[in-house]
Order: C-alpha cells, then structure tokens, then sequence
C-alpha cells in the first residue's frame, strides 16, 4: 500500500463529503487499509462507517457520510456463481478470472466459496459487466446471478476446533488458538499483523466474545464460536472454527 496516495484519496472522499454535503464511497478496502482510514478519520466532521455487504466481512467499503444525514445503502453488490460440484473452484480461482477480464481488484469485496456455489461481492460499478460477461472460470462453466440465497459460503472448508486460554484477552486467545507463546502473540498484535471483526487492534488487553473473526497474517483466520465453560484449572473453554 502506498501510504501517501491512500491517505490522499481517504482525506479527499471526506473533503467532497463535507463539502459537497453527499455521501462518497471508496473501497473496497483491505484490513490494512481500513485501520489506516479509521485514524485518518477519527477527527473528521462527516460520519464514516465500514461494510462489505455483510457482517463481518474482511474487505470492506468506506462510506463518509454528512453528520446529519441517515446512513445510506452501500453501493455493494452481490454475485452468486453456481457451478458442477465435480469442479473444484477456489477464491484464487475467481480471482484470477475476474482480475483477467480487466476489472480492479479494489472494485471486488470477499468472495466466498463452497461445494458448487460462491458468492463474490462487487460494486454496484461492475455488477452489470460481472453478470454479463463471465461465462466460465478457468475452464469451468459457471452460472452467474444477481443476489445470493441465505447462508452465506463461509470458506472452502471450515474446520471446528476447541482450545483452552487464560482469558478472554486477544493475546491469551491468539496464543491458545495459533499455538505460539504469549510474548509472540503480543509480538503480532503491536506490529498490526492481527486484525479483529476488520479491524486492525493494537489492544492486548481487548475481550474476545463470541462470534468474532481473528485474522493472524501468516497463522490464518478464525472465527469464534463460543467461550463457555472452564477447566478444573480455571482456563476457558475456546471453540472456534478455523479457515483453511
């Protein structure tokens, strides 16, 4: 990320909401690049909020918004792409296709994917070229329609997990749930490499509930099902699901 030309456009989509008095958008944006917003921000008139179309997405969308004005839809789309459950299709897979037709990889949100279906989130800018112009993915033929059907694909394949921590703290679960030592864990957390539901934390001390999603570069990303119970040592009980 070129700190400068994103801090350029970030101040420049608040200046032209503040100003013009209308809501504008840019995104979507990495975790990275989220947290680098949320400070640049922190002092602005207008009123900011993130999304990605849905709750919990890891790539979001910014939306300045004037401070007395209601908060708008986000102009987000989704895409559902149906395919043989024979053809094993991966995120790096849409990807690479999308990314082949062109189109930026700032204008595509997560993409999700499971045995015969995913659904990629897109602006509102390229959904009609998305909808009209992907017939296949890789040598796959695929289907494509406006919109998914609930529940979303939570990931290639999710595996269920239980671990025990000392508390609820981001480090004590980061260290319980990535099998590295505490001081590692706090290690990660103050060089940004861990980000929290999208968004970077450098708290240590921060209570994770359930629910949440814990990315860790190079660990992986997880999402926590439940903090319930404790051993006969007083440690909590951690069920999460990890994405792998």
């Amino acid at each position: 990320m070129d700190n400068a030309l994103f801090s350029a456009r970030v101040n420049d989509a608040a200046d032209i909401c503040e100003k013009a008095q209308k809501p504008k958008f840019l995104g979507f944006l990495t975790a990275d690049e989220t947290e680098c917003a949320r400070r640049l921000l922190n002092n602005r008139r207008c009123c900011t909020k993130f999304f990605g179309g849905y709750e919990g997405a890891e790539r979001v969308m910014l939306g300045c918004f004037p401070d007395w004005d209601e908060i708008r839809n986000f102009p987000v789309s989704a895409v559902t792409f149906t395919f043989r459950k024979s053809d094993t299709l991966r995120h790096r897979d849409f990807l690479g296709a999308l990314m082949a037709l062109g189109i930026k990889r700032e204008t595509v949100g997560d993409i999700l994917t499971e045995e015969g279906r995913a659904v990629i989130f897109v602006t509102n800018e390229i959904k009609g070229f998305v909808l009209s112009q992907v017939e296949k993915i890789g040598s796959a033929g695929v289907k494509v329609s406006e919109g998914f059907v609930p529940p979303l694909p939570l990931s290639d394949r999710l595996e269920e997990l239980s671990v025990t921590a000392a508390s609820e703290r981001l480090d004590c679960v980061i260290s319980a749930i990535c099998g590295i030592s505490r001081a590692k864990s706090e290690e990660l957390i103050g060089a940004g490499l861990v980000t929290l539901n999208s968004e970077a934390s450098l708290k240590q001390t921060r209570a994770v509930t359930a629910g949440d999603v814990i990315s860790v570069r190079t660990k992986g990303r997880f999402t926590v099902v439940s903090l319930d119970g404790r051993t006969k040592k007083n440690r909590i009980i951690i069920k999460y699901k990890r994405y792998v």
